[in-house]
């Protein structure tokens, strides 16, 4: 089971088609899983990292395009994908985390549940 963010991820891709622009879908799926914390709501890095995948066009029925996802939680997003792509057995978020930013020793913030929620739920393009 994912973390609320990896949830979030989840509920804003299953949204309904109707709502295309991926941002507007975070926000849904935040209010929903955090209606009385506008902290975590406004938490950027899971935020980056969703929109990030889809501005490349990596998130199953949400298409390419700019939506505003700041660099560098979008780099460390797209290359867990790529990792993960590559990899012969699964990652933890720790291992993936460690693997995206070469042993760096800063914490994740969120941005590796967002992508291994999304991972695991088949809902990343290209994964096999």
């Amino acid at each position: 089971m994912a973390n609320r963010y990896g949830e979030a991820a989840l509920m804003a891709v299953r949204q309904s088609t109707a709502e295309a622009d991926p941002a507007a879908r975070w926000e849904s799926a935040m209010e929903a899983l955090y209606p009385t914390s506008p902290a975590a709501r406004k938490k950027s890095a899971p935020r980056a990292a969703f929109l990030g995948l889809c501005e490349e066009g990596l998130v199953k029925g949400i298409p390419a395009g700019a939506y505003k996802a700041p660099r560098l939680d979008k780099a460390y997003a797209v290359r867990a994908v790529s990792l993960l792509t590559q990899a012969t057995e699964r990652l933890s978020i720790g291992a993936l985390w460690r693997a995206v930013t070469g042993n760096v020793d800063k914490e994740h913030n969120s941005q590796m549940d967002v992508v291994l929620a999304l991972w695991n739920n088949d809902f990343i393009l290209g994964k096999d």
